[in-house]
């Protein structure tokens, strides 16, 4: 016997359609790329949402058709996160920060068929463009007479443009909950980067649990300031949260640096914010710097990376601002984890709670995880053995797009899919994961993942280059940088500032390796594989500084 309850998908646009009826007042506080702040409520949002889906309909674009774009957070991409998705399409958010013939590449494997962009990311575009052949509009995220002219690209138009003819009169259609609606590229050490394709079911699940109390904790009493980029996994879920809850929503668009976060979140009375650790260290050298004080920040969530303990202890201590540690990745929607504190943790000392916020946390409802030995066998939670993570629920990925590497997933002994994250890590009694190592090899800066191999076939290309290695070191600011260890090949001639140069056009600036550390020989282990773990042994202690 079934139960006798309705049966309601959960869609992206039940989202909007919400907060417009019952949260349709609040704010909305974008800074746009030409500097001045824009203000609009979620209603607003939604009508406008619905002019996009419109125009949509009138290009003909199929459901389930990409829309690509590459865009600050701002009001106009939250536009197309509803409108995109909410109409049937897939919202594809793009990483501005990759190499223009690395975007093409993502763009063409997607087939995007719109590509809509911050006249920020103009030059990109205009490098990129004629490779794109699946593209067959491109939008300026601008007003009409700010369209550049003369700018080479075929079927641009502005968005309000494109967007101004249409109703704000729209029937968000029913589907399948279980339909795409999002699409965010991983990137790996292997090959070209993955695609992980979320559906309409799984992000409102995700959107709901990153809500909860001993999550993000968050409320139509709150003004959330989401500095993570929504390029990034979707902002870490906070524009489907932030609906879900009704709160007013702070989007700072390019003006990354510390002051103006700082600023942005004095001006707005933000109570929550999200962010890696590079972003919030500037903004705490700046506020120590003109010895400031927060009015209103209750909560930050900080991930992509770990965060420092000083980092930790500064926000806490001297700012009164709880740091929620949190561990995630593409292929879970983001959120896996988030580390918050039990009932009985709240008597304990300071300095063993504190011990407790280092680790990445407890699972969200929805996500089981796991570690496991070499051979597969599950270990304990006991804070001190060290295995493999693997994960599973309702958000965590169990294929990639095109079916790229084949089934991701492991069975255990009820055949059930786990999906290895590549990351070693204890589990305590209690269940607070802790990250200890990575079996992958791409290097983790600033939140953004590196691929070692990409790095090293670039140095293989110069001709005075016999074998080349990249590795990770340590960085006071970016968490991990990316050092080329290169052999160079007999009577052949390379200097480090020769090879660092070769870079330039061929991988993006923040992707060139800051050092180049010359060997005789690069260690090789039975098979001709590189000895990594040989070459980060060597380099134990070797740190790159600020001016590096």
């Amino acid at each position: 016997m079934q139960g006798l309850m309705q049966s309601v998908p959960l869609l992206i646009s039940s989202l909007l359609a919400h907060v417009e009826r019952h949260h349709g007042d609040a704010d909305i506080v974008s800074r746009r790329v030409e500097g001045d702040l824009h203000r609009y409520t979620w209603a607003d949002c939604a009508g406008r949402a619905r002019q996009v889906a419109r125009a949509l309909d009138a290009q003909g674009l199929p459901f389930s058709g990409r829309v690509a774009t590459l865009a600050w957070n701002g009001y106009r991409h939250l536009e197309l996160y509803y409108g995109v998705s909410g109409s049937g399409r897939v919202l594809h958010t793009l990483n501005p920060r990759l190499h223009a013939d690395q975007i093409a590449w993502i763009v063409n494997h997607a087939e995007d068929q719109v590509l809509c962009f911050d006249l920020t990311f103009l030059p990109a575009v205009q490098a990129m463009h004629a490779s794109c052949p699946t593209v067959e509009k491109w939008v300026a995220l601008c007003d009409a007479d700010r369209l550049p002219a003369g700018s080479g690209i075929p079927n641009l138009v502005s968005y309000e443009h494109w967007i101004g003819a249409q109703p704000g009169r729209y029937a968000w259609p029913d589907f399948d909950e279980n339909s795409a609606c999002g699409m965010c590229y991983t990137s790996g050490t292997t090959g070209h980067p993955k695609a992980v394709l979320y559906s309409h079911r799984s992000t409102v699940l995700h959107a709901c649990a990153a809500a909860l109390p001993d999550a993000m904790n968050l409320s139509a009493r709150d003004a959330v300031l989401p500095v993570v980029p929504m390029f990034h996994v979707n902002a870490w879920g906070l524009p489907y949260s932030a609906a879900m809850v009704g709160a007013k929503l702070v989007l700072p668009g390019a003006a990354m640096d510390g002051k103006s976060i700082f600023e942005l979140i004095e001006t707005e009375g933000v109570t929550f914010a999200a962010g890696v650790p590079t972003v919030w260290q500037t903004m705490l050298g700046h506020m120590q710097a003109n010895d400031l004080r927060f009015s209103t920040l209750g909560r930050t969530v900080i991930g992509g990376s770990a965060c420092p303990p000083a980092m930790i202890d500064a926000f806490r201590e001297r700012y009164g601002v709880e740091v929620l540690h949190a561990w995630g990745m593409t292929e879970v929607s983001p959120l896996g984890t988030l580390c918050t504190l039990k009932r009985k943790h709240l008597s304990l000392p300071r300095g063993e709670q504190a011990a407790i916020r280092l680790k990445q946390g407890r699972a969200l409802f929805g996500v089981d995880m796991k570690i496991v030995g070499s051979g597969g066998e599950e270990l304990p939670w006991d804070g001190k053995a060290a295995g493999n993570l693997l994960v599973k629920g309702p958000w965590v990925v169990k294929a990639y797009f095109k079916g790229e590497d084949g089934d991701p997933l492991v069975p255990d002994a009820q055949r059930r899919g786990w999906f290895p994250t590549g990351d070693v890590a204890t589990i305590d009694a209690d269940g607070y994961l802790q990250i200890t190592d990575r079996s992958k090899d791409v290097i983790k800066s600033g939140g953004e993942w590196i691929s070692s191999i990409d790095i090293e076939n670039i140095a293989l290309s110069h001709p005075a280059v016999a074998m080349a290695a990249c590795v990770g070191v340590f960085h006071p600011r970016w968490g991990e940088r990316p050092v080329i260890v290169v052999a160079r090949k007999p009577g052949s001639e390379v200097t480090r500032d020769e090879l660092l140069k070769f870079y330039d056009g061929k991988a993006a600036k923040w992707q060139i390796p800051d050092d180049v550390v010359f060997v005789e020989a690069i260690p090789l282990g039975p098979t001709g594989k590189m000895l990594k773990t040989t070459l980060r042994e060597q380099l134990r202690g070797y740190q790159l500084t600020e001016a590096r």
